[in-house]
């Protein structure tokens, strides 16, 4: 039976639309029948609000918790979470592998409706995936809402029709933001494995945690410090049919830019992304892997409280 992430992410939708006013989130319909639902941009959203977002943009196939756990001996929030099927839920759906650009918006999207749009292409060819669902879901990352003319641009390229089309939004500056950058821990792992030509049948099981970074009210603040908690303390576990060296290359600690809060070294490249290694922002600190045909269990990397706590400004 072929998965439509697009029809296991509907119970997700509900329970968001059904308990906005308890999770400080807000939805409205679009003139043209399209469903926008602002998690941050016009609202405060809430924690249970960021672990909503993080399912949905998983295609309702994840569970996730959030829990209250020490950096340094210091309190913070952590998003768990594990993850059903995660080649379709992390890379046919959560991956950010889609820039909007509608004529008046534009937007990262991650999501569901990456799948009907087949967004990246090259992708969906690598994992043999592809949902033909008539109703779609995509997941922006954006300061503004979208207006009905971008829904209908986004409807149009997933081929279906915009009244079946829903849209949830948040900046991230905003804590649903902040929550689901966490939230791509694992699918980071994912996407540099797919970079690597790595065999993605093979990983059977995942799950991962990070912490959940405080809300900052500086774009480029928020940005490095929310990628910090995964480089620096993101934790990932794959059950996996053999073992790779190419896992040893997978936590954070492998790259030369390692050390520094991301931030700072946005900051010292004069924001120019291309003068940061690539490898550091798709990588956890530390990756746990168990060889499910030999029982083998390899653990690489590890935490730095010192960086994170620097990169969060504790006082």
């Amino acid at each position: 039976m072929v998965i439509s992430i697009n029809r296991t992410v509907r119970p997700v939708i509900e329970e968001m639309l059904a308990t906005q006013e308890a999770l400080e989130i807000q939805a409205h319909t679009l003139e043209n029948g399209a469903t926008v639902i602002d998690c941050g941009v016009n609202v405060r959203g809430s924690y249970r609000a960021g672990a909503l977002y993080v399912q949905a943009c998983l295609g309702g196939l994840a569970t996730t918790e959030i829990m209250i756990e020490s950096i340094g001996g210091i309190p913070f929030p952590f998003l768990h979470l594990t993850i059903q099927h995660p080649v379709i839920a992390c890379l046919g759906s959560q991956k950010a592998g889609w820039i909007v650009k509608a004529p008046s918006y534009r937007a990262m999207a991650s999501g569901p409706a990456r799948a009907l749009a087949l967004q990246p292409k090259s992708t969906y060819r690598a994992i043999g995936y592809g949902d033909t669902a008539d109703e779609g879901v995509l997941a922006l990352e954006a300061d503004t809402l979208p207006d009905a003319d971008t829904a209908q641009y986004i409807a149009e390229k997933c081929g279906i029709d915009v009244s079946r089309l829903t849209l949830l939004v948040a900046p991230i500056r905003s804590l649903v933001g902040s929550v689901q950058i966490s939230g791509r821990i694992v699918t980071m792992v994912m996407h540099t494995l797919e970079e690597a030509g790595y065999d993605l049948s093979k990983v059977r099981h995942a799950a991962g945690s990070s912490p959940i970074a405080p809300i900052k009210k500086d774009m480029m603040e928020a940005m490095g410090t929310t990628n910090d908690c995964n480089i620096y303390y993101g934790s990932v576990c794959l059950t996996t049919e053999g073992y790779d060296p190419v896992f040893e290359t997978l936590p954070s600690t492998t790259s030369p830019d390692y050390g520094k809060p991301f931030y700072s070294l946005f900051r010292d490249a004069g924001y120019d992304f291309l003068g940061i290694d690539s490898h550091l922002a798709f990588s956890p600190a530390e990756i746990t892997i168990n060889d499910c045909t030999t029982g083998d269990v390899r653990h690489f990397g590890k935490r730095n409280s010192e960086v994170l706590l620097t990169s969060f400004g504790v006082q």
